[in-house]
């Protein structure tokens, strides 16, 4: 089956929204992605633990396309191992 890592938009209070990625493998750092990401972009981010999904990076904004060029051209997804969902 293939692993699919899945990145969200969320819609938070007003105009601000939230860009969830999950599904990265397990051996990755989060916290070292989440640091490549959050200079990359200038944005803010979190790593939450998810009692389901397990591991779940979170950055502010709409960064979906932005993370997953970023998590291609690392070489840590392949781009049709990508979902990227909207509202």
């Amino acid at each position: 089956s293939k692993e699919y890592v899945h990145i969200r938009v969320q819609q938070r209070n007003g105009r601000k929204s939230l860009t969830t990625v999950q599904g990265l493998k397990k051996e990755y750092s989060y916290s070292k992605i989440l640091k490549d990401l959050k200079k990359e972009f200038c944005c803010n981010g979190t790593v939450v633990q998810d009692p389901e999904l397990g591991q779940v990076i979170q950055l502010q904004g709409d960064q979906r396309k932005n993370v997953s060029t970023f998590l291609v051209q690392a070489g840590l997804v392949k781009k049709d191992n990508i979902k990227i969902h909207g509202f």
